[in-house]
């Protein structure tokens, strides 16, 4: 057995159970720049691939949606033996390597990092990976179609949420839930900013939000209880009590046996609701203004995010105007008709016809953002307030991005024998909303709102096509884990 000299400066670390502090700092695999060339480092990353080349190793760490080149050569500083320690380690591997910048000749095109590598000179596992992975990332970022022609594999969709902790770490995914958290974040700041209290809301409750039967029943003790599709009743109370504009961030749950690309059981809701002076127009120029916030910010500080899932969805920029489009439900079913589509003045839009209005508006105006105002009072729920001028009609509206409805809105009628007179004619019991009309009966401000579907806006703005790509841990009627 020949003498390994640098058996000290590779091999597997005993488990990291706080044993020591270590004064080390460790570089983050997106700050390696040319800036560092020369500079010896350490770096904490996984093996994202390795081979073995005669006396060199190469290997990609990876670390969330960056990558670098990393070499290992049989010299002074590594042995044959620390050479075939790191051909072996398997991917996905976390591993310690210390090692020197060098500035690359030619641009390195398979990683992000592409103007330097790494020259290893020490390498440690910190945690092993499982030889045999349930899927290849390398599979998982592939773009469609691209694997079909030359038969490689891709891998779908139930594999991937089966195994949704490794498809969480592609490059893809990574970018998609750090935009996804630029949605709530910019949301929440620009709402702030406006003069909005955030509230929470109660989840569990006595009966069903919205009225209807998509409701999901939950034992309560001795009794039933129901999981909330909607914060509604509770951002209106809170306007009642004087808060004037309220929004919120929270779990939403829908009990709809909908298969579709666009639904979930439970989404992440990111609801307003607000008083206003005298037109319930105000509070749709907040929301839009709101909306067109959060698409600057998200084009402004998140291109490296838009990119990287630009690579494996290819998707036109997305489009607004400021301000923002507001159609009336009357010219969009001209729109529609003046298309050939055949549908009456007071039907609600099928999916089919919200995507080619969407494709009509794109056409004409250039943006795949706007408004659709004025709904038929039948297709409404039954809180909604009717139009003063035409009773078939509402003071409600939806906004649309990229053909897809993300929001759903009206103004709210804050009259307690109003509201009585409305909910009798869509048969609702009136014992089970007795709280909610009992809310208006103490007077109550003028207000409007809406929620949104946070995976929904990730998904459109991306231009992605299923809400289970911008969902973490998606909930459908078929899927209740991991």
């Amino acid at each position: 057995v020949c003498f390994d000299f640098a058996k000290d400066r590779y091999g597997i670390c005993p488990m990291v159970q706080s044993q020591q502090k270590l004064d080390r700092a460790l570089v983050r695999v997106q700050d390696l720049t040319p800036e560092k060339a020369e500079q010896q480092i350490w770096v904490r990353a996984r093996i994202h691939t390795s081979r073995a080349k005669g006396k060199q190793c190469f290997l990609v760490l990876r670390h969330q949606q960056f990558t670098v080149q990393a070499l290992l050569a049989v010299g002074e500083r590594a042995s044959k033996q620390m050479v075939k320690f790191a051909a072996n380690l398997t991917k996905e591997s976390i591993i310690d390597v210390e090692a020197v910048v060098k500035k690359v000749e030619q641009k390195i095109e398979s990683c992000s990092q592409q103007d330097v590598e790494l020259h290893v000179e020490r390498i440690f596992v910190i945690s092993q990976s499982e030889a045999r992975l349930p899927l290849q990332l390398e599979d998982a970022v592939r773009p469609e179609g691209e694997g079909d022609e030359e038969g490689r594999a891709t891998v779908n969709q139930d594999t991937r949420l089966d195994n949704r902790v490794i498809d969480l770490r592609t490059t893809t995914s990574q970018a998609i839930f750090r935009l996804q958290s630029g949605v709530c974040q910019l949301f929440r700041d620009t709402l702030i900013n406006k003069g909005f209290v955030e509230i929470q809301t109660p989840k569990i409750i006595s009966a069903a939000s919205e009225g209807g039967a998509n409701v999901f029943t939950v034992s309560y003790f001795k009794t039933s209880a129901y999981l909330a599709q909607s914060p509604q009743l509770y951002k209106q109370m809170c306007i009642c009590a004087d808060f004037d504009k309220v929004f919120c961030v929270g779990p939403v749950f829908r009990a709809e046996d909908s298969n579709t690309h666009r639904h979930l059981t439970e989404f992440v809701g990111l609801d307003i609701e607000m008083a206003f002076n005298y037109h319930y127009h105000e509070v749709i120029d907040s929301i839009t203004d709101t909306m067109v916030q959060i698409f600057k910010g998200l084009r402004d500080r998140f291109q490296t995010e838009i990119q990287t899932v630009n690579k494996q969805y290819p998707s036109e920029p997305f489009k607004f105007l400021e301000p923002t489009l507001r159609l009336e439900y009357k010219e969009a079913v001209a729109m529609l008709k003046a298309a050939g589509v055949e549908m009456g003045d007071e039907e609600d839009l099928s999916t089919p016809n919200e995507k080619l209005l969407g494709r009509l508006v794109k056409e004409k105006y250039d943006t795949d953002f706007y408004v659709l105002d004025k709904y038929p009072l039948a297709v409404r729920p039954f809180y909604t307030m009717p139009d003063p001028n035409n009773p078939k009609y509402s003071n409600s509206y939806d906004m649309f991005m990229r053909g897809e409805e993300i929001l759903s809105g009206a103004q709210r009628i804050h009259d307690a024998q109003l509201l009585t007179e409305r909910a009798m004619h869509h048969s609702i019991d009136l014992e089970k909303i007795k709280a909610y009309i009992d809310s208006f009966r103490y007077g109550a401000p003028p207000h409007a709102g809406g929620g949104i579907g946070l995976e929904r806006v990730t998904m459109l703005y991306l231009g992605l096509h299923n809400v289970r790509q911008t969902s973490m841990f998606p909930r459908d009627p078929k899927r209740l884990t991991p």
